[in-house]
């Protein structure tokens, strides 16, 4: 990872800017379904920031749960995904790492629930494969 002090990053539309004073304790892609629905592409990437790291600019709003334990925000203008909570991941917030700037700068370090891999869709790289969320992982980086 980088060894930048500050990452940004901002919505679709750009009427919602993100900032986070640190940067993330871990980067994964996430192959689950909800992830694959949410973000529109056959895997999702995401920056895992510890708690009260981020903010947004104005603030996004209430947040939205469909599935029991996951807590999301979005843009209200383009609807762009902006972060989510997990109950079984307390203290992190994660963030689609397509809104950050130095996404570039931000590689993943493990695929999450890899067993819901898209049976066409080939990462070749040496990266840790969890067969469920990773919530171990992800919380011991």
């Amino acid at each position: 990872m980088p060894s930048l002090q500050t990452i940004t990053g901002r919505c679709y539309c750009g009427k919602v800017q993100l900032i986070a004073g640190a940067l993330p304790e871990v980067v994964s892609y996430c192959h689950c379904s909800d992830c694959r629905r949410l973000s529109g592409a056959p895997v999702a990437a995401f920056a895992g920031f510890g708690e009260g790291v981020i903010s947004f600019d104005p603030d996004p709003g209430p947040p939205v749960t469909h599935t029991a334990g996951v807590t999301r925000w979005f843009c209200r203008a383009c609807g762009s995904p902006l972060a989510a909570t997990y109950d079984y991941l307390p203290g992190q917030t994660y963030v689609p790492l397509g809104l950050l700037d130095q996404a570039a700068d931000l590689p993943p370090s493990l695929h999450s629930h890899a067993t819901s891999r898209l049976p066409w869709l080939h990462i070749t790289d040496d990266l840790p494969r969890e067969d469920q969320s990773a919530r171990d992982a992800l919380q011991s980086k």
